[in-house]
């Protein structure tokens, strides 16, 4: 480790700023997932690779693109991103991740050997922007991608995932492959770093912080079923209004996030889809389909929360003479973060920084699709203003500066503690 250079954030920030004006429109970063600016973005990176490092980038099955630096130890570091974006988004989410981790490669490749085995992987599709689906190339690696569930998606433009994947090589039906190629890895940590996408580290004023872990998700679609009816005509207390009942259940949600969210507790309830039916001013709406999502970093909370929303859809649909129906759209268990790299993480954001806050990541990341088969951890840069999935996306530079720098030195000391098996960082 004392070859290595002091290390420095000049070479990623010059990267991410050259990829946005590469792949960005007056209305933000273009680079979705299986399209051709997304196929522009992995080869610029590619050739980046190539050109910068001499090594060459491999595909697994679902897409994902790995480049390996053999170190002096086959045990493995994975340090890892995503190059893809939302429609019209930012010029760091993701991408801060890919290009932090090639700068890890190319310092520890200028010092000679390094110590353990790295490799680089750049996710694919963790957006889930024009499919709908999530993680989809990290779920893919880490074995809990089902296929069946996701073959019939369809992006806006009718076109089908296992088209769209088709054209950039990937064939669903084999797309599991990609956790045999993982498993295979004798990966012994992994370190991600993002934006953090909301306000909490500006509300602090500090640059970086170190994540505790992915928040559990419990989400579902709630159906009231009552009676549609003439609005002029039909007397109130003879409704049956099936938007009453979500309103109050929407209303009661709040109450059970403001309920839970506690110093430590760390909660969200969120309702952010309405269909009512049938829509029209002049008629008593007979049926409302409202979504909840509600998250928590601690599993026995987000099951305390999940049933209280239970039993408010129930007296919801009591108190205004309805009908409902639960139907799940997604649900993972909380995904907590190696104590041991948080506390390697925080001591090196101490030293960069001067100190080491510590959240959990309300938004979900590829990283947690790791938890379950490696030491995992993740840092956070400041976001301005919490805004993320927009052009207006941004963290100050010399906060993404100093957040940069941490990740470095944080890699530099996993890959030593890894390589000469340290049990003490």
């Amino acid at each position: 480790m004392s070859k290595l250079p002091p290390p420095s954030s000049k070479r990623v920030i010059a990267d991410l700023k050259e990829l946005a004006r590469l792949t960005s429109t007056s209305d933000g970063a273009q680079r979705v997932a299986w399209g051709p600016v997304f196929r522009q973005a992995r080869d610029w990176f590619r050739k980046k690779v190539k050109k910068e490092l001499g090594l060459e980038v491999e595909v697994d099955a679902a897409g994902n693109q790995w480049v390996t630096l053999p170190g002096k130890s086959k045990d493995c570091v994975l340090v890892a991103g995503h190059l893809d974006s939302v429609t019209n988004g930012g010029w760091l989410d993701g991408c801060l991740g890919t290009l932090t981790a090639l700068e890890v490669l190319r310092r520890q490749k200028a010092a000679g050997k390094p110590a353990a085995t790295i490799k680089l992987v750049d996710w694919a599709d963790e957006e889930g922007s024009r499919f709908g689906r999530s993680l989809l190339g990290s779920s893919a690696a880490g074995g809990s991608l089902k296929i069946d569930e996701v073959k019939h998606l369809k992006d806006r433009a009718g076109i089908a995932l296992p088209d769209a994947l088709k054209e950039n090589g990937v064939d669903l039906k084999t797309m599991h492959k990609a956790h045999a190629h993982l498993k295979k890895i004798p990966a012994r940590a992994y370190l991600e770093v993002h934006i953090e996408q909301g306000p909490v580290l500006e509300a602090m004023n500090k640059p970086t912080g170190v994540v505790l872990g992915t928040f559990g998700v419990e989400r579902h679609m709630v159906r009231f079923t009552g009676q549609a009816a003439h609005s002029g005509s039909t007397p109130i207390p003879m409704r049956r209004d099936a938007f009453l009942a979500a309103a109050q259940f929407a209303l009661a949600v709040r109450e059970i996030g403001r309920k839970y969210s506690k110093p430590k507790a760390n909660v969200v309830c969120t309702c952010g889809v309405v269909k009512v039916e049938p829509c029209i001013v002049t008629a008593v709406p007979g049926v409302c389909e409202i979504s909840i999502d509600q998250r928590a970093l601690n599993a026995k909370t987000l099951a305390r929360m999940y049933k209280e929303a239970k039993a408010a859809a129930a007296k919801a649909a009591k108190d205004n003479n309805v009908k409902h129906t639960w139907s799940l759209i997604w649900r993972i268990e909380p995904r907590l973060f190696d104590k041991r790299l948080i506390a390697l993480c925080k001591k090196a954001a101490v030293e960069v920084t001067g100190d080491a806050p510590v959240l959990p990541s309300g938004p979900l990341h590829d990283a947690a699709e790791m938890v379950p088969h490696m030491p995992t951890v993740m840092l956070f840069a400041y976001s301005a203003r919490g805004l993320s999935h927009c052009k207006e996306e941004d963290t100050p530079i010399k906060h993404l500066d100093q957040t940069i720098r941490t990740a470095l030195l944080a890699a530099d000391r996993i890959v030593d503690a890894v390589g000469t098996k340290k049990r003490d960082a």
